[in-house]
């Protein structure tokens, strides 16, 4: 049974925690266990209702949903809570604007399957290796993809911010799956922005490659996260025993 660990921190540069995490390692409704991490933006309270808001709501859609395949019990769940910030958007001034990014995965045995819209991130450490197995949907990522960008010089532009997808943008969501085969050893790391802007994936691979629980790693890897300058929120989701 898969065993999790995951914190949020308000990072030290922010005045509100914006990004918002969700662990489960018992099943919820038809999936054998759940991990959520979102990241949102908006204006004052807009960012934290956000991201709260469709983490709670994706949350209830999986545990109502009889669907037997992952994907499209994680993909209805996501269209829906969509759906549901634009018309909280559009009922309240206060909220206009609100998004979030998204990535939500599952294991069962050996297979884990994802979902992700925007820049949040899921990695799986595997033989001393960082993977990241999802897409930024963000300016520069498009940009390295086509060939126009290095990803070093993406790592520090100054636009590494802007997304290109996210809950709440516009009425229609496009959504990335992804199905990726685990083994008793490997770790699953979901994060924010918040994590990956201030850590490089070679810092990130120390510390998981380390004899640390699952619990000191993820508070070795904020605390590395806020002394590079903490200019984020950081949410952090390590999973392992995938036997």
């Amino acid at each position: 049974m898969a065993h999790s660990f995951s914190k949020t921190d308000i990072g030290r540069k922010r005045q509100l925690n914006q990004d918002f995490v969700y662990t489960s390692d018992e099943a919820v409704g038809n999936l054998k266990n759940l991990y959520i991490v979102a990241d949102g933006m908006g204006g004052h309270n807009a960012g934290d209702f956000a991201s709260s808001f469709t983490v709670e709501t994706v949350v209830k859609e999986i545990r109502d949903n009889t669907e037997p395949k992952p994907f499209r019990i994680l993909g209805k769940a996501i269209r829906i809570a969509n759906e549901l910030i634009r018309e909280k958007a559009r009922s309240d001034k206060a909220l206009y604007g609100m998004g979030t990014t998204i990535v939500v995965a599952s294991t069962e045995e050996h297979q884990l399957e994802v979902a992700n819209v925007g820049d949040s991130r899921l990695y799986i450490f595997t033989d001393g290796k960082l993977k990241q197995i999802t897409r930024d949907h963000s300016l520069v990522e498009e940009m390295v993809r086509m060939g126009g960008m290095t990803p070093e010089t993406a790592r520090n532009h100054p636009d590494k911010n802007i997304i290109t997808r996210a809950i709440g943008a516009r009425d229609s969501i496009e959504v990335d799956f992804f199905s990726e085969e685990l083994k008793p050893g490997d770790l699953v790391l979901m994060c924010s922005d918040g994590l990956t802007n201030m850590l490089s994936d070679e810092e990130i691979a120390v510390v998981l490659s380390s004899d640390l629980s699952i619990d000191e790693k993820s508070e070795t890897l904020i605390a590395r996260a806020n002394e590079n300058g903490g200019k984020d929120n950081i949410a952090v989701i390590l999973i392992d025993d995938f036997q």
